[in-house]
């Protein structure tokens, strides 16, 4: 691939996370992935940041606690900069409740992202926001989603990375996806939710670059009424900013 390809894809993402661990590990994918990532440890030093350049940043993945900040009101007065356009991804394990999700959504956050996804999935979590061209919304209402999950096949229990999430099912990165029609159970958190939803799935596709997709077989009322408020919030939100 020529350097000026190289150059174009490449993405200005910024980091702000007060902890070194998920800082460094975000960076490390990032850089190896060719984008230009920029850490930053508290909300004073991410507006100066984003002031000093708001409209050549791609991306912001953002810690709600950051020191100096205030959760919901730290994204609210980053969409107050002047040409500040660039979607905003939340850390989840950040979030302290549903309500925090429900002022999210109303503000056009555009996803969640486990601070502590494996290393190999970071990317590919954020790679919807990274490069929104490529991941068509508008078919039917599918929300970007990078959290990590299980699955079980018999006896077998493995673990992954959701890419996206919609009523009927999830998007799934992983580098060893089973069979179309492999029926399995998975158990995954939705950002905001203390209880974990298990369903049962099905796999209705695979790609081994990217992973498979999951259809809900079987799903409890409350766990399927917090997937459909937690899809139509997001995506219609972001739909209308």
């Amino acid at each position: 691939m020529s350097s000026d390809v190289l150059a174009a894809s490449a993405k200005r993402v910024i980091v702000a996370d007060d902890t070194a661990f998920v800082r460094d590990r975000f960076r490390t994918a990032l850089e190896g992935a060719g984008h230009r990532p920029t850490t930053v440890t508290s909300s004073a030093e991410l507006v100066t940041r984003i002031r000093a350049g708001a409209a050549e940043i791609d991306l912001v993945v953002l810690d709600l606690r950051l020191p100096q900040a205030q959760g919901i009101e730290l994204v609210r007065s980053l969409r107050t900069i002047d040409g500040f356009r660039a979607p905003i991804v939340v850390f989840s394990g950040t979030i302290a409740n549903a309500g925090e999700v429900r002022e999210l959504s109303a503000l056009g956050v555009a996803g969640y992202v486990n601070e502590y996804t494996a290393v190999q999935h970071i990317v590919p979590s954020l790679a919807p926001h990274l490069f929104p061209e490529d991941f068509n919304r508008r078919s039917s209402p599918r929300v970007v989603l990078g959290i990590s999950l299980s699955y079980r096949i018999g006896n077998t229990i493995a673990s992954a990375v959701s890419l996206n999430i919609s009523h009927g099912g999830l998007a799934v990165r992983t580098t060893s996806p089973p069979e179309p029609g492999t029926e399995l159970k998975v158990r995954f958190r939705l950002p905001g939710r203390k209880q974990e939803v298990e369903a049962d799935a099905r796999v209705a596709w695979m790609d081994r670059r990217m992973g498979m997709g999951l259809q809900f077989t079987r799903l409890d009322a409350a766990d399927q009424a917090a997937v459909d408020e937690f899809v139509q919030g997001h995506f219609f939100s972001n739909r209308r900013s």
